[in-house]
């Protein structure tokens, strides 16, 4: 949409109404960022133990003594079962002082303990309150046999985001980007709201779908709103580090309060705050007047404007649209490329599929460092606010990198930081918790400053007649990822190093995938699916760029790659 932005050249890149626009967009994504992570805070599995009723009349070192002690690593109590109460009534009544080691070795009296057994929580479990007053697990019991119900609940609301990704350029291309915006800001809260009432687990994973629904289609929308309202060096900051950051903020207030709300009800309510407070911003924020020129609505994406530009204290011209920019923007519409493009020319497919591959392994790394950080030694609510911390240098350091060095080359150098780091955690897991959690830090750094590469890489990479529908795909793969993510933990009852193996495996992978992309650095966009680089064999990515062909498309549009912002957010 080149003549779209020379149309508008007299409104000027930075002035009030841009930095209006750009502060309330900011503002506008904190609610999604907020509702994010919450699977970690609401799913939360407490230390917990088989419940021994009152009326057993057992003192309360026989109670303690009637839960099995496994030795798994170091001792612990068995969250599962417990010694059968009848015989442990009877071991009572001799009138012996209990002691674990009495019941784990069975040492006397021996008539009675030869057959001392273990059965399962039949009066339910007692809960840790260290850390959580009550959370969906301990409220509905998702533990021992209905474990799986767990992974299951981030399964479904990671699937509403997928959804919510599918459904949401669709539904903005027709009826605009602002409507949706607060449509799913307003579905955010609603169904926060909701979640605080769930009388069963069913309701509340029902609940949850479309609570995941709405939290990624507000960002992804966000982020084309202001892409396309933005223009130039403005839209490269708003969409690379800004809009982000503002992003991160809102994950960052989670935890905090998590930490001040124990209940996991009362937390459910609180995240519907930041949403209701957003929807007075509805009569403060512009609709796109990119997307009313391209549905053909000219006249009010010139009131739009002209507006803009009395806020701007600039004068419009008598003619903002010429009928032949429109017409051009009509043809473009119509002759759009459709999803199954990205799969018929060989050049355009390898892209995609590489790309694809590299969404997926990324978004399982991101969400697998959260979901594995329950894990770890230390106060979770500190653990997951530093885990957020970092994300701010991170996308920092990647915009920075993106301005000065090739795209293969900085998003290999920060995905495999984080790799080493995600590895070399095996060794420091068990002995040395601080350097574990620095470990964990780092390798989040380079996951994030890796996935702030990809963006531009990605959008750079595809063809600007397809480029929505192409990173649209992206997020798809992106959510699949983040879908399975959940599942990492249940990988520890083969190993406790597996989950963070595999996290660092798949860093890797993605590593070695990029090295076949073609370099986009300081190259023209291609428009067409014909003018896509071809990916190489092998092309190590630190080698020289070979100069962009001139196709004449050059001088005529002489924007850097940086400055087209993909419309979509992991």
């Amino acid at each position: 949409m080149q003549d779209y932005e020379e149309s508008l050249l007299f409104l000027g890149t930075w002035g009030p109404f841009q930095k209006r626009v750009f502060f309330l967009l900011c503002l506008t994504t904190i609610p999604s960022g907020y509702n994010l992570l919450s699977v970690i805070f609401l799913l939360a599995t407490p230390p917990h133990h088989c419940s021994i009723p009152h009326h057993s009349n057992l003192s309360q070192d026989w109670i303690q003594a009637s839960i099995p002690v496994q030795v798994a690593g170091q001792p612990e109590r068995s969250s599962c079962s417990r010694y059968k109460l009848d015989l442990v009534q009877n071991l009572s009544a001799l009138g012996t002082r209990p002691s674990l080691d009495l019941v784990q070795n069975l040492s006397s009296p021996e008539v009675l303990l030869s057959n001392l057994t273990q059965e399962g929580c039949k009066d339910g479990w007692t809960y840790s309150t260290e850390h959580y007053q009550s959370t969906v697990v301990s409220e509905f019991n998702l533990v021992c046999d209905d474990q799986w119900k767990q992974p299951l609940t981030s399964l479904v609301y990671f699937l509403g985001g997928l959804s919510g990704c599918f459904i949401s350029g669709q539904i903005s291309d027709r009826f605009g980007r602002k409507p949706v915006v607060f449509c799913a800001i307003a579905a955010l809260s609603i169904f926060s709201i909701a979640l605080a009432f769930a009388p069963s687990w069913p309701v509340f994973l029902a609940l949850f779908f479309m609570l995941g629904l709405g939290q990624l289609t507000c960002y992804v929308v966000l982020f084309v709103l202001g892409s396309e309202i933005l223009m130039g060096s403005t839209r490269v900051l708003f969409s690379g580090l800004c809009l982000p950051s503002a992003y991160t903020l809102g994950i960052m207030m989670l935890p905090v309060t998590a930490y001040l709300v124990r209940s996991w009800r009362h937390l459910s309510l609180a995240m519907a705050v930041p949403g209701l407070a957003c929807i007075p911003l509805w009569w403060l924020i512009p609709e796109s007047p990119r997307w009313l020129v391209s549905r053909g609505r000219i006249q009010e994406a010139e009131l739009l404007l002209r507006s803009a530009a009395l806020e701007n204290r600039v004068e419009a011209p008598h003619v903002i649209f010429l009928s032949a920019n429109v017409e051009k923007e009509t043809s473009e519409k119509e002759e759009s490329p459709s999803f199954l493009d990205l799969l018929k020319t060989a050049n355009i497919r390898r892209v995609t599929l590489i790309l694809w591959c590299i969404w997926f392994s990324i978004s399982v790394c991101y969400f697998g460092l959260s979901f594995n950080l329950s894990g770890l030694s230390g106060n979770p609510f500190l653990n997951n606010f530093l885990l957020t911390v970092v994300e701010l240098p991170a996308y920092a350091a990647s915009c920075l990198a993106a301005r000065r060095l090739p795209r293969r080359l900085s998003y290999i150098s920060f995905t495999l930081l984080g790799a080493l780091a995600l590895l070399l955690i095996q060794i420091t897991l068990n002995s040395q918790p601080v350097i574990t959690l620095i470990l964990v830090l780092v390798g989040k750094f380079g996951i994030l400053g890796g996935t702030g590469v990809l963006y531009m890489y990605s959008g750079e990479l595809s063809p600007t007649v397809i480029r929505n529908t192409a990173m649209s795909t992206c997020a798809m793969f992106s959510r699949v990822g983040s879908s399975v993510s959940p599942y990492l933990l249940q990988l520890e009852v083969f190993s406790q190093f597996l989950p963070w193996i595999i996290v660092g495996s798949l860093s890797l992978l993605s590593v070695v995938l990029c090295v076949f992309l073609p370099e986009t650095f300081r190259q023209p966009l291609p428009d067409t699916i014909q003018q896509m680089a071809v990916p190489q064999r092998f092309r190590w990515p630190w080698a020289s760029t070979p100069p962009p062909k001139d196709d004449g498309k050059s001088a005529e549009n002489p924007r850097t790659a940086l400055e087209i912002i993909c419309t979509t957010r992991l």
